[in-house]
């Protein structure tokens, strides 16, 4: 068992806590850091005990699980970008590979701008970068009903809209926020508010500006940015945001084995493989 070592940092308008599992042998490998965006340390688990070779380094983004967030600082993918920036610095890792999923793999795009001495290989897997798809315009408005459905309504219905959203394959049609809202009991929800308002996916990084990656920034940064996509979910939000930039970059991007989280295997995605997608992100690294 890798020893796991967990810390905290005061950043402006957040405490960040992350973790640092040192290596069971001592390999020449550069440290890897593992993050998403809303998703937290824990839900890498599965992936990260593939890494026993290297020092890992995971974190909670502020708001997730043990890391704070003032609701009153404003929350960017510049400001997730300098909080990974930060937990870097703070590890004292001079430079590292990363993988970021989902959320991370967006706001990962301006940290390798910003910050190019940190990182090397950067692996970007279904980054949602609403602002490259063809339909970013009705994008951008679902996210703000969702939204504004978690302020006026609560957890259930909000998370029920969100759920629809990711389930649609293909760009939304122009009519999308004119249908029924769905029943968050038909998904397992709560139809009861419960006045909570601080989910971090909710409240959050859903409620953020849209980021456009500085493609030109990106392409001169001596960080190898990878774009990446899994296998399965063709056709969805989070996959199509990881083909966009991949397009804009000129290359074809790197398929990862499962669906959007396809490092864990669970309930929801039994058929996902951990152990194929550790070695996929081996090989890439």
């Amino acid at each position: 068992m890798a020893k796991v070592t967990t810390y905290t940092i005061e950043a402006p308008g957040a405490v960040l806590t992350y973790d640092i599992r040192e290596p069971d042998e001592r390999a020449d490998h550069r440290p890897l850091f593992i993050f998403g965006s809303p998703m937290g340390a824990s839900g890498f688990e599965q992936l990260v005990g593939h890494f026993t070779d290297r020092t890992v380094l995971t974190y909670d983004p502020r708001g997730m699980e043990r890391s704070t967030r003032d609701p009153d600082y404003p929350l960017t993918a510049e400001v997730h970008a300098e909080d990974y920036h930060r937990v870097v610095a703070a590890a004292g890792l001079d430079q590292v590979d990363a993988f970021g999923s989902s959320g991370g793999g967006m706001c990962g795009l301006h940290w390798v701008v910003a910050h190019p001495d940190d990182v090397r290989t950067f692996v970007s897997h279904e980054p949602p970068l609403l602002a490259l798809l063809e339909d970013s315009e009705m994008m951008i408005k679902v996210n703000a009903d969702i939204v504004n459905t978690y302020q006026r309504q609560g957890f259930g219905p909000a998370m029920a809209k969100f759920i629809q959203l990711v389930m649609q394959l293909g760009p939304l049609p122009d009519d999308y926020l004119e249908q029924p809202a769905p029943d968050p009991a038909q998904f397992g929800l709560p139809t009861e508010d419960d006045g909570s308002r601080d989910d971090l996916l909710l409240s959050g990084n859903l409620a953020m500006p849209p980021f456009l990656p500085d493609i030109e920034a990106i392409q001169a940064s001596p960080v190898r940015v990878v774009p990446a996509i899994g296998a399965e979910g063709e056709g969805a939000m989070p996959r199509r945001g990881g083909q966009a930039f991949a397009r804009l970059l000129g290359v074809e991007p790197v398929i990862f084995p499962g669906d959007h989280g396809g490092f864990v295997a669970n309930e929801w995605s039994p058929d996902n493989d951990p152990t194929a997608f550790a070695n996929k992100l081996r090989d890439v690294l």
